[in-house]
């Protein structure tokens, strides 16, 4: 570069330009066709990668150079050696300026590690992109792991192009941050919390991509659909989405459905109140008239030869009908609601099959159903709940019990 900067300014004497506007002229010179050759090198390489890497990606079987294609990876690869031209000679134009030449070889050394940030950033992109497209890390937290990596690699190019202005060997420097480690710790907690969260979350596999999970500090109810280093986003059944700090996961108490859908069935548990006033003994008439009841018909007569054979042994005064052993209204409807859910076909019998009775309250008597429904698909899973329901509501009359309603029977305030 020397030779040629001399040849140029001889040249320029010559033509009786003046030693100072000579030497600004043969340094412009030199640097403006440098650097045209640099990007028309740079522009070669780029157009000679991407089409090798276009040809090799269409007769792979992997989508993997595919993804790397479309993430601008052989571009990015193409800048390294107009990288290492423009370092090894645009310094060398500057060998009479000290000054200049130290400015130059630092911001080249600049510029190349962003370059590098650049390149490694649309690799990791590319190994993202290709590592969820695999079925079995498909409800991993790759963005997660890819951005940890990342965060690593930023850090080291900012405190390396921190220590080349500074002039300090890298070394050093990173030594040096042992005394500001407080402050780094505190602008980077978050980060480091998601950090470990992240690990935590993974490990003990408490939260996949597609898990539904119900978290109400968030106001979240909904599907993941990412996991990232500081957040999980939630997009709930009304297509909104809510974004949760990945370390409140493992700091904060939520419900994950998962296990629901990888069960036997869906778990219906939901009760009617019926009105205690309406509860009561049955005569022989009333008796006679349930007995009709094809469900619980054997059932009846069962219970009720049974319990006048206690009644008879025992010489109870059936006078009064509260003596002795009676069968009541509520019982023959538990036991006839109970026969009906294990007869419906919606329902998984392997699973527990329960009609129960709650403790009253000021609302009336609750009647619980507990069971699983066999299709766990939301809104099947509703139609199945308001089938059973549409049944027990339409058959208490039939009991001669009554529903309680909370605009007659409400609760005391005390």
């Amino acid at each position: 570069m020397e030779y040629l900067y001399n040849h140029l300014n001889d040249l320029l004497l010559i033509l009786k330009v003046s030693s100072y506007f000579a030497d600004i002229i043969s340094h412009s010179v030199l640097f403006i066709g440098l650097v045209l050759i640099i990007i028309l090198v740079d522009y070669i390489i780029r157009k000679t990668l991407l089409a090798t890497f276009s040809r090799i990606a269409a007769k792979s079987k992997t989508n993997f150079d595919d993804i790397m294609v479309i993430n601008n990876v052989p571009r990015n690869v193409a800048h390294l050696i107009p990288f290492i031209i423009a370092y090894k000679f645009i310094p060398n134009l500057f060998f009479d300026n000290i000054f200049l030449q130290d400015f130059s070889k630092k911001s080249i050394l600049v510029i190349g590690i962003i370059l590098t940030l650049i390149g490694v950033r649309s690799v990791l992109n590319s190994v993202k992109s290709y590592f969820k497209t695999l079925t079995y890390l498909k409800d991993k937290p790759v963005d997660s792991y890819i951005q940890v990596i990342m965060m690593f690699v930023w850090l080291t190019g900012i405190f390396a192009i921190v220590a080349i202005i500074s002039g300090i060997s890298f070394w050093e420097f990173i030594a040096g941050l042992g005394t500001v480690s407080a402050i780094i710790i505190l602008v980077f907690r978050d980060t480091i919390l998601g950090f470990v969260a992240s690990i935590q979350v993974s490990i003990n596999d408490m939260v996949r991509i597609g898990d539904w999970i119900s978290f109400d500090k968030f106001g979240a109810d909904g599907d993941v659909i990412e996991i990232n280093l500081a957040t999980v986003k939630v997009q709930n059944f009304d297509n909104t989405i809510t974004t949760i700090p990945t370390y409140a996961l493992i700091s904060d108490s939520f419900k994950n459905w998962r296990g629901m859908d990888e069960s036997k069935g869906r778990r219906i548990k939901r009760a009617l109140n019926i009105r205690m006033e309406s509860v009561k003994n049955l005569n022989q008439d009333e008796i006679f008239k349930l007995s009709k009841i094809q469900l619980i018909s054997d059932y009846v007569i069962h219970r009720s030869k049974e319990i006048e054979r206690y009644n008879q042994t025992n010489l109870v005064d059936k006078s009064l009908l509260i003596n002795g052993r009676n069968l009541t209204n509520i019982g023959l409807f538990r036991k006839y609601m109970e026969t009906y859910i294990e007869s419906h076909s919606a329902i998984n019998k392997e699973l527990m099959v329960m009609v129960r009775q709650l403790q009253p309250t000021a609302y009336g008597l609750p009647i619980e159903i507990y069971a699983f429904s066999s299709d766990k698909r939301w809104k099947n899973y509703e139609y199945i709940i308001a089938d059973i329901f549409d049944h027990m509501i339409a058959s208490v009359a039939n009991f001669d019990l009554l529903i309680s309603e909370p605009s007659i029977l409400r609760p005391i305030n005390k």
